[in-house]
This record gives C-alpha cells, sequence and structure tokens, in this order.
C-alpha cells in the first residue's frame, strides 16, 4: 500500500451546522455537497475531507442508527506568525468555533498554537510551528 490518505470523512451529528461553519463562516467551496448527507472540501492535490451525517455514517459502517463520534482527533492547520494564529481563532469564533485553547505557546516544539472545535465537536489546531515547511515538490519538513 502506498503512504497515502485521499479522504478523511468524518461523521457529522449536525451536517447544516457543518456546512455554515466551513461554508459561510470560513469561506470553504464544497466540491460536492449533498444535504442531508455528505459535503466534501478538496483541501489539497488529492486530499479530500468529508463530513458525513453521523446517522448515515453509520449506515455506510453497517452499526445501523448509532451515531460515532469523533474522538482522539484533530486536525491542524499551519499558518506564517503568531499573529495569524490570533486572527484565524477570531474568524473561527466568528464562524460559530469554540475556543478550547486560547493561542499560546505550545508544550512542544517551539509551535504557538490554539485548539478551537467547530459546532459539531472536531478539534482543530491552528499552530504556528517554525519548523514546519512545505518544500515546492509538496514534500512536508518538520524539524
Amino acid at each position: 500500500m502506498e503512504q497515502q490518505v485521499h479522504f478523511t470523512t468524518l461523521a457529522t451529528a449536525d451536517l447544516d451546522a457543518a456546512r455554515r461553519f466551513y461554508v459561510d463562516g470560513l469561506g470553504w467551496r464544497p466540491l460536492l455537497d449533498v444535504p442531508g448527507e455528505i459535503v466534501f472540501f478538496q483541501i489539497a492535490p488529492g486530499t479530500v475531507l468529508a463530513f458525513f451525517e453521523a446517522g448515515k455514517f453509520a449506515q455506510d459502517l453497517g452499526r445501523g442508527p448509532a451515531r460515532p463520534a469523533v474522538s482522539g482527533v484533530t486536525l491542524a492547520h499551519d499558518v506564517a506568525d503568531r499573529d495569524a494564529v490570533t486572527a484565524l481563532v477570531d474568524v473561527m469564533v466568528a464562524a460559530g468555533g469554540t475556543v478550547l485553547t486560547p493561542p499560546e505557546e505550545g508544550a512542544f516544539g517551539g509551535v504557538f498554537h490554539a485548539l478551537v472545535a467547530d459546532p459539531n465537536g472536531v478539534v482543530w489546531e491552528v499552530a504556528h510551528n517554525p519548523g514546519w515547511s512545505v518544500g515546492a515538490d509538496g514534500t512536508v519538513h518538520l524539524g
């Protein structure tokens, strides 16, 4: 198996709230939006993030009407500097997000970051990491 992920799909209890947060609040453009079911966003070349209505997500997994919850997962968005961390947190809050950790020095690796939950509890880390970069060929460099 090649070392790559093309889709990340998250069960979402309130798909309309997710749509309002990402589309209306953050200005993301859906790749495909099926009302009442799923919304897909292309987040990088060849990579899609999807929010799938939780009941339909469970049905797709063959688990009936149980509503799976997102747990032990964060999505991270790196920005150019510390001020950009604070600015993006402000945008996310205005879009309906909840600050879990305000912008602060991280405990690891010189990162300045904040944690914000979307309306369905998906946790985003907004960070400035001076050790993070992406080369012209798309290769990620850490440290």
